[in-house]
């Protein structure tokens, strides 16, 4: 490919990383990448720094028809110049099928996200997903279920996205970031990490505990992130008394993690989940619910269990605390499945491999 063409909408930080890791990647090899994303997005990912020449694209979290005209029409004008076009999301695939000219370029569209909570929501976003499945050349999944709902959906086309891993690099020892918590050196330590949202399932992590009836003997548990959900949850905390911070934004999460003991995850859903990634690096045990890509990410290096269970994900938080020698094993393992996840060459390879079927499978569509 000589140029390709990423669009994007307004995304959280595991997508815009993988947006920002690809362009660099791309234009590192001699592509030419071009972004059509918000000037926000451009911005916090720092695009242009990475190599890419940013064209500046309103995307909406719903269809409006006014601004999707505008947004095609400067989507139409960048695909003339592009070999290949890599939609990132739903919305940024269903406008990239709208603005390509009969079957060129290439299209592929990645799925990140499942469909979210709330019934209009989710109707909203299978319509777009529908249109971006069967609009597209074709399509990958950040993990099995998503691949799975794009053979639905009509797609002609479908594998699994290759995403790099991110590897955590702690800048404070272990005994300043516990010094900077008040932990007591007994004081075994859990860190969860996520923004404060019914998706990270933080409602089901207190509820787990209450279950478990973990106490301040057993273990502070530190929450990095913030959100909507943020004083729902301090109120359920402050009720029950339950041994657990909630500690806003932070940005030592590589810090937390490798001075904790213990991570967990209560997620509804999880793509590939980059701080379980950067748990694994620095050999940390976990325990998470078996949700969307967090098996295909975490691959027997930690303790899984069933999301709707909070029964269940107490008493695998609490065997982990409890049994040193569990946690001994766990640490081994994280270390050796970070070891073999996906490098950033790796994914820009596999992208590339992705864009040479689809330009393929575009040309052989326009000659029938």
């Amino acid at each position: 490919m000589s140029a390709i063409l990423m669009v994007t909408g307004v995304v959280a930080g595991g997508v815009g990383r993988h947006v920002e890791q690809l362009t660099r990647s791309l234009v590192g090899l001699g592509h030419t990448v071009l972004v059509a994303c918000p000037d926000v997005v451009a911005s916090h990912f720092g695009l242009v720094e990475a190599g890419a020449q940013h064209v500046a694209l309103e995307v909406g979290s719903r269809p409006s028809p006014h601004r999707d005209r505008r947004s095609t029409a400067v989507l139409r004008e960048a695909m003339r110049e592009v070999d290949v076009v890599h939609a990132h999301g739903v919305r940024a695939g269903a406008l990239a099928t709208m603005a390509r000219d009969g079957e060129r370029p290439g299209l592929v569209v990645t799925l990140h996200n499942a469909a979210p909570e709330g019934r209009l929501a989710a109707v909203v976003h299978r319509g777009l997903e529908r249109m971006a499945c069967r609009g597209a050349d074709l399509v990958l999944g950040v993990s099995a279920d998503l691949v799975a709902d794009a053979w639905e959906r009509g797609a002609a086309d479908v594998a699994l996205a290759v995403v790099p891993a991110v590897r955590a690099t702690p800048q404070q020892d272990r005994g300043q970031v516990r010094e900077a918590l008040g932990l007591a050196d007994s004081t075994l330590l859990v860190v969860a990490v996520g923004r404060l949202a019914p998706q990270k399932g933080f409602d089901r992590l207190l509820d787990a505990l209450v279950a478990a009836g973990t106490t301040s003997d057993d273990a502070l548990v530190a929450i990095a992130g913030d959100g909507p959900q943020a004083q729902a949850l301090q109120r359920r905390i402050d009720r029950a008394g339950l041994p657990v911070r909630l500690l806003g934004h932070r940005s030592d999460v590589p810090d937390l993690l490798a001075a904790a003991d213990v991570a967990v995850s209560a997620a509804r859903w999880e793509g590939q989940p980059v701080w379980l990634q950067e748990a694994l690096s620095v050999g940390l045990p976990i325990v998470a619910t078996d949700v969307g890509g967090t098996e295909q990410v975490l691959d027997g290096a930690a303790v899984l269990v069933p999301a709707d269970n909070p029964d269940a994900l107490g008493a695998a938080l609490t065997a982990l605390l409890v049994d040193e020698g569990l946690r001994d094993d766990l640490r081994a393992r994280a270390l050796a499945r970070a070891a073999v996840l996906p490098t950033e060459e790796d994914a820009a390879q596999a992208a590339l491999e992705a864009y040479r079927r689809a330009v393929s499978a575009a040309a052989v569509r326009d000659v029938d």
